[in-house]
């Protein structure tokens, strides 16, 4: 956090965890970096970029990992309690209220294309977020390499992500580290 930013209340944490699960459908990762660093700025765009990256690379939905980390950073046991439950208290409550609906009026064909349209948006969310950070952060062209080999494993040869993160980890490791090299070099 930057210094003169001070550190979030257990309640904030609840609270600005709940907001970004009730506007982050199909997106929770784009909102919450929006509004961590974005609005609150209590993080910049490395730090964040770092815990997501710890978070995707743990088992389990990358945004849970990054609401745990982030709380306990800030509030201990108490903050990793409150912003995974703020995260998830208000979608759990909007999901089931749908899920009841698409099972009375789900074959219904313009559910069906709501659904669809829906499903298109999520992923450009996520696309454009990654795109956003990149600009962002201006990684290495080494990084950037690790980065679009993720994406090929991904995307073009469909493999499992824990077998992308392993193949990739030593790479990724090596690129940051020559990056950081090559900066220390510079100054």
């Amino acid at each position: 956090m930057p210094p003169d930013t001070p550190r979030p209340t257990v309640p904030q944490l609840f609270l600005t965890y709940l907001r970004i699960g009730l506007i982050g459908f199909g997106g929770v990762n784009a909102w919450a970096r929006r509004v961590i660093v974005e609005e609150k700025r209590w993080l910049s765009e490395q730090d964040y970029a770092e815990v997501l990256g710890l978070g995707q690379a743990l088992p389990g939905p990358n945004a849970l990992n990054v609401a745990i980390q982030l709380g306990e950073r800030w509030r201990g046991p108490a903050g990793a309690i409150a912003a995974p439950a703020g995260l998830f208290a208000g979608p759990l409550v909007v999901l089931a209220l749908l899920a009841m609906a698409h099972d009375r009026w789900g074959e219904i064909a313009l559910v069906k294309a709501v659904l669809a349209g829906t499903a298109a948006a999520a992923a450009g969310m996520v696309i454009g977020t990654a795109l956003k950070m990149a600009q962002k952060l201006k990684p290495s062209a080494p990084v950037l390499a690790v980065g679009l080999a993720a994406l090929v494993g991904a995307a073009g040869l469909r493999l499992p992500l824990p077998a992308i993160v392993l193949g990739l980890a030593p790479f990724g490791i090596a690129a940051a580290w020559w990056t950081m090299r090559r900066g220390e070099r510079a100054q």
